[in-house]
């Protein structure tokens, strides 16, 4: 803090023909007297600086709410906090440019510390203020009781006493904000950490009740993990909205080639509904965006088996975009849970049929799948390919000459459903 014996000379503008000797400058007597009697007051504030913390302490406590739960906390850590401020605060007024680093130092400490603690940042200003006030009020009484005729004399330091006051709460703001933005950074990362460790299924049993605090999420609690990519909106607002229903408790974590969302859709809490579950109910579509929503496991321990469901699904997706509830996609799962095996049974099962002719090829294999998808029914079937019932049936018959199979059977039915499947999903 940096005090006054400074010229208070005016600055003439224009000429002076005539010189006039000038006499000593009564402003700069004033302040030398000035600095006289606030040293004076400080050094008695040092030899009193016991009496002087408790009375900040008590006033903390009786004004300020954040510090009154620190007091009540820890009394003997909140009560050298404040002696340590004010000794430097006092000595500083003693000797500005001696005091001034430990001073600043002091301050830093104290910002980053209660940052560090949770305390609000508003209190702790309030209560550099209060030290501040506490500590002006103390020379003003101290000069009244010694010396009351220099009183007047304090005037001429108090802008000095309050700007260092006001530099040391700009100290501590910066020292809390830094701490505060590293500590948010710090748990960002911890937070990323721990949702990888769960999605990968790598965490360790000893980690889930961290995990389950730092995330937000009951450890116990029934999860769907949801896979969203695709176009440049997969971490959007819109693609969020579109995967988890809203009000959904969830927590996010950005992946290589994916995003996942680790949804709470069951906390085990009786009387309470149930929440939405992703994909269960049909939302406005993202174009390019691709969803696969995995079945429900139970606890965080379990969320790395949700992870590969959820990408089982994505992997059942189209690439034009769209939504797959891998429980409405079972066979499918299947199939790509195995692509080997998927695609020898394609082969296997409709290996003369994929090796005709382009034009007869996809004839025949659009109208097996039409046919299994109206449950069986030529009717509806020709009606969605715009042909004749009997044309479905002379096709579906040409189907069962060349694959060997009989749509009249149930197993041959259902390896030609897989076969169909397989065809459609893998692939590569």
């Amino acid at each position: 803090m940096q005090h006054a014996v400074r010229s208070r000379g005016a600055i003439r503008v224009g000429l002076t023909p005539v010189p006039r000797p000038r006499t000593p400058s009564v402003a700069s007597l004033m302040d030398a007297d000035a600095l006289r009697v606030l040293h004076r007051a400080a050094r008695a504030l040092l030899d009193d600086l016991p009496d002087l913390t408790d009375r900040l302490v008590a006033l903390l406590h009786e004004q300020e709410p954040a510090y009154r739960a620190a007091i009540t906390k820890d009394p003997t850590a909140t009560w050298q906090e404040a002696q340590r401020s004010l000794r430097h605060s006092v000595a500083s007024l003693l000797d500005p440019r001696g005091a001034r680093d430990a001073a600043r130092r002091c301050s830093w400490r104290i910002g980053a510390t209660r940052a560090e603690q949770g305390l609000p940042l508003d209190a702790l200003l309030h209560a550099f203020r209060l030290g501040g006030s506490l500590v002006w009020q103390r020379l003003v009484e101290e000069t009244s009781r010694t010396a009351p005729e220099d009183v007047r004399l304090l005037v001429h330091v108090a802008a000095d006493v309050w700007n260092f006051v006001d530099e040391h709460c700009t100290i501590v703001a910066d020292a809390y904000r830094q701490t505060e933005w590293q500590i948010g950074r710090r748990r960002e990362n911890r937070a990323r950490l721990l949702a990888a460790g769960l999605l990968d299924g790598t965490s360790r049993i000893a980690d889930l009740p961290e995990a389950a605090q730092v995330l937000g999420l009951p450890e116990q609690g029934r999860y769907v993990v949801v896979a969203v990519t695709g176009v440049h909106s997969a971490r959007s607002d819109a693609a969020r909205a579109a995967a988890v229903p809203s009000g959904t408790r969830v927590h996010w974590h950005a992946g290589a080639e994916a995003d996942y969302g680790i949804v709470l859709v069951g906390a085990g809490d009786e009387g309470l509904p149930e929440p939405e579950e992703p994909g269960s109910a049909p939302r406005a579509p993202v174009p390019g965006l691709r969803i696969g929503v995995g079945s429900a496991v139970v606890g965080l321990a379990s969320v790395g088996d949700g992870r590969r469901l959820a990408d089982t699904a994505l992997d059942i997706c189209p690439e034009a975009g769209g939504t797959v509830r891998l429980a409405d996609h079972l066979p499918a799962a299947l199939v790509v849970s195995s692509p080997e095996l998927g695609r020898a049974l394609a082969e296997r099962v409709l290996g003369p049929l994929l090796r005709l002719e382009p034009a007869d090829r996809e004839v025949l294999l659009d109208t097996l799948t039409t046919w299994l998808d109206c449950d069986g029914s030529a009717q509806r079937a020709g009606e969605r390919l715009y042909c004749h019932r009997n044309t479905v049936l002379n096709r579906l018959r040409r189907c069962e000459q060349l694959t060997g199979r009989s749509l009249a059977r149930p197993a041959d039915v259902v390896e030609m459903s897989l076969a169909l499947t397989a065809r459609r999903v893998l692939r590569d």
